[in-house]
């Protein structure tokens, strides 16, 4: 970790750069606005993406989790009000932080320090460390707490532009002591969402993806969700589904392999798997856009 940041100036776009942005894309987006990403908004994107603030082990990524097709997918823009919904270590918080920085708000909503113990408690306590050592691009980042099971709120109504969420949908599953699995923490965090997102808000979900048709108990082991159950879930919730995307499949995954056998993880100890596991490469993942009917 740094011991000082650099100056705002190596960390964000030029002033002509933030004239385009007020030329452009900084209304509410219409359905098909999301076609096509306006040009001074892709070179925004471009260079939070390639900015120093990012984690050198994080960039080696990009190549698979492909930020910049995702978040145009999405339909985000630099004036927006995003809520990010469990961000783990910060991997799109480096991203979206400087992206969001002069025009727009970014809320992360993830486990508080306060109050929790073990994993939770040293996973939250780095992520605060992480933001508060570098104030020049996460000074204006908002924690919000989330933390299951008892908390999943993410704000007041109406008023979120976007709330993202990026590999946790399995997160929200539960599992009783008869290891039966049921949605009722993503049910509850799919309403937080449509309760907070403006009419016309999109809620952008990347998600490892199951077999179609596995039973959830077994889905569930393997990090994993059937796309359909996400679906459905989504659209019980009020949710319209807007498009669906390819960017992140990978058709080498059989998709029924707990996905930290796959990279970055590779877990298994044997080195013959290892070799196996990377030659699949990356999870296969959906991408989905949901919107909140503006009727």
């Amino acid at each position: 970790m740094r011991s000082s940041a650099p100056t705002a100036a190596h960390r964000f776009p030029s002033a002509p750069l933030l004239l385009l942005w007020a030329a452009v894309g900084l209304t509410a987006l219409t359905p098909a606005a999301y076609a096509t990403t306006p040009p001074a908004v892709q070179r925004a994107l471009e260079a939070a993406i390639n900015g120093p603030q990012r984690t050198p082990a994080f960039k080696k990524r990009d190549p698979y989790r492909h930020p910049l097709k995702t978040l145009e997918f999405f339909g985000i823009r630099p004036n927006m009000r995003v809520i990010e919904v469990l961000p783990g270590g910060g991997w799109y918080t480096e991203i979206l932080a400087p992206f969001l920085h002069a025009h727009g708000h970014l809320i992360e909503a993830t486990a508080p320090v306060a109050g929790t113990r073990g994993w939770t408690h040293r996973s939250a306590l780095a992520y605060e460390h992480k933001l508060a050592a570098d104030p020049a691009v996460y000074g204006n980042v908002r924690l919000e707490p989330f933390e299951l099971p008892g908390y999943l709120h993410l704000g007041a109504p109406d008023s979120a532009d976007m709330v993202v969420t990026f590999n946790n949908m399995h997160d929200l599953m539960f599992e009783n002591v008869h290891h039966e699995v049921t949605p009722i923490f993503l049910e509850t965090f799919l309403r937080s969402a449509y309760h907070v997102l403006k009419p016309g808000g999109v809620l952008g979900v990347v998600g490892h993806r199951c077999a179609p048709g596995t039973p959830l108990v077994k889905c569930f082991p393997m990090a994993r969700l059937p796309q359909a159950f996400v679906i459905h879930e989504a659209e019980a919730a009020g949710f319209r589904l807007a498009a669906t995307s390819q960017i992140l499949a990978n058709p080498k995954d059989p998709r029924n392999i707990p996905v930290f056998f796959l990279p970055p993880t590779l877990a298994d100890r044997s080195a013959a798997a290892r070799r196996h596991y990377a030659a699949i490469g990356y999870a296969d993942d959906y991408t989905l856009r949901f919107v909140k009917p503006a009727d």
